[in-house]
């Protein structure tokens, strides 16, 4: 396992292609040099290549070095590389013979390499250059090249430099088209594993939703039957005067009492769980407002609270169901009387805004803490000790079959304020 290290390593280095590129082409224009340096030259020609061989291996180690270090601009390492290897091609044709230079075969791998990794447009190009320059070293440095050789030569080098591009093109389009579509499958399969994921949350919520349904369908007689007792008790010790039936008459009341909470939770169960289809017809939302307003006024004054209506006459009529906007908007005013339990004032407002209409229930309590904000609309979340969190999602529910939307607010004098929006004109698919 430990001998296998540096060799991964390795591997690790020419995973990308720019590496690779970079090593295949100092392999081949080292190669070529050594390769070339066989080739006997003319006694005035001669030049110290084995150096010269040392030299271009430490220019191309630096390349290799400068695309792992600096990956971001590896093209325009590439092209300034390219550059130089043209350069020192060139330079040693002008030393060793123009046109009679065995080293204008170092054309044939720059070519067809840097065509690899630059596309078929730029071998052709490419092979401009090098018959360009092939041509100027022997008119530089006589013998001059004869043209049938520059043509030649850029026959040999074009042909296969612009095949060679074109592969390599065609590669990496359907390189690319394979990182989409697997990105594409990525995500697919993500969303998939999500959608499996709340499926069996739905199924589960679905399975505590008939329970649910069936428990507080069951509890419903039970407790009727407590409160028709307990008020017939009541009746009973009334009817006995005396401190002892005071006190039971307190008891009873208190019975009472835990007996109405009971029913008022299992009856928002029920509605919940029973979601009825809203069925709509031309009201007022104004008079439906100060109708709820109304309601509440004594219950309202029994906690030592102001209850006031703020009514915008330019509401017109629109097509509700007033009973269920009713349930909706009083949810919202439960939870207004229940904020401001130490006095304050309650308001339930209308106003027309544009194409939309808002009903706004705004209190002057202690607000909504930051940590609680983005949990309120959940299902069965509250911060109630007796509450069973539907009474906001119901109320969202509720705005959303009429099209509309429900947000909430810090109110800038402290409290907060819950507004319904609802459109003047209901969308058709609602």
């Amino acid at each position: 396992m430990t001998d296998r290290k540096p060799w991964r390593a390795i591997f690790r280095l020419l995973e990308r292609d720019e590496r690779i590129f970079a090593v295949l082409l100092a392999v081949v224009m080292v190669g070529g040099l050594a390769t070339l340096g066989l080739v006997r030259l003319r006694p005035r020609y001669q030049i110290d290549l084995y150096s010269l061989m040392l030299w271009f291996a430490a220019y191309k180690v630096g390349v290799f070095a400068l695309v792992t270090v600096n990956p971001r601009n590896t093209r325009v390492t590439f092209v300034c590389a390219l550059g130089i290897d043209l350069a020192v091609v060139f330079a040693l044709l002008c030393l060793t013979g123009g046109g009679d230079s065995p080293f204008v075969n170092l054309f044939f791998p720059l070519v067809a390499v840097n065509a690899y990794y630059f596309g078929r447009w730029m071998g052709l190009f490419l092979t401009a250059v090098a018959g360009l320059l092939y041509w100027t070293s022997g008119w530089l440095a006589p013998p001059e090249a004869a043209w049938t050789a520059v043509v030649i030569l850029m026959g040999m080098l074009g042909l296969p430099a612009y095949a060679l591009g074109h592969v390599a093109d065609r590669e990496r389009r359907a390189r690319a088209e394979v990182e989409r579509l697997n990105d594409e499958l990525k995500g697919t399969l993500s969303q998939l594993q999500e959608a499996q994921e709340e499926l069996v949350v739905a199924e589960r919520m679905a399975t505590v939703g008939r329970l649910s349904l069936k428990v507080a369908h069951e509890v419903r007689n039970p407790i009727s039957a407590i409160e028709l007792n307990a008020e017939m008790l009541q009746d009973i010790v009334r009817g006995h005067g005396g401190a002892e039936a005071d006190e039971a008459v307190g008891l009873v009341a208190a019975i009472r009492d835990q007996v109405n909470t009971l029913d008022a939770l299992t009856e928002e169960y029920l509605t919940f769980a029973r979601f009825p289809r809203p069925h709509f017809e031309d009201e007022s939302i104004n008079s439906l407002v100060q109708e709820l307003t109304e309601f509440i006024r004594p219950v309202a004054i029994r906690q030592g609270l102001t209850v006031r209506a703020d009514i915008d006459p330019a509401v017109p009529m629109m097509e509700i169901d007033r009973g269920l906007l009713r349930q909706a908007i009083l949810n919202l005013v439960k939870n207004g009387l229940e904020a401001l339990s130490r006095g304050g004032e309650l308001v339930l407002a209308s106003r027309l805004v544009g194409e939309t209409v808002e009903i706004s229930v705004a209190d002057t309590g202690p607000g909504i803490r930051p940590e609680m904000a983005h949990k309120l609309f959940e299902q069965f979340f509250t911060t109630k000790p007796q509450g069973t969190g539907l009474g906001l999602s119901i109320t969202r529910q509720i705005t959303e079959e009429h099209g509309g939307e429900v947000t909430w607010k810090d109110h800038p004098g402290g409290g907060a304020i819950f507004t319904l929006r609802l459109p003047l004109k209901r969308p058709v698919h609602v």
